[in-house]
């Protein structure tokens, strides 16, 4: 994969790290301790690193394989404080609570919320 071109850690630590934490929600530092007992160091700060730079393209590839979503949505806003301003957090799920599209936003504009919806 030209992705992980150049990369000091295998493929499969770096995919295993990035999934744990995608999925489970374990902090950096737990789970770079859970690869210093299976005999791999490596600093909290990569693990971000790779979070950041490989859970998108992994979400997106993921995405084709899952099945169709449900036709019964629920739509959350909420206020939440992004880099000290506050914004307005717009998020869909389906019934079974799997993520459909989410949206942060500046203002709580009509508008906004159907082009968000669309």
């Amino acid at each position: 994969m030209s992705l992980f071109k150049r990369r000091r850690f295998p493929v499969t630590i770096i995919l295993l790290c990035v999934r744990w934490y995608c999925k489970y929600g374990i902090s950096y530092r737990d789970l770079a301790e859970m690869m210093q007992e299976r005999g791999v160091a490596v600093d909290p700060s990569t693990i971000f690193r790779w979070v950041q730079r490989y859970a998108p393209e992994i979400e997106k590839r993921i995405r084709l394989y899952q099945g169709p979503r449900s036709s019964s949505w629920r739509v959350d806003e909420t206020y939440v404080r992004v880099g000290g301003k506050w914004k307005y957090l717009f998020r869909a799920v389906d019934k079974h609570g799997r993520l459909i599209a989410f949206m942060l936003s500046d203002r709580r504009n009509y508008q906004r919320r159907l082009s968000f919806l669309a």
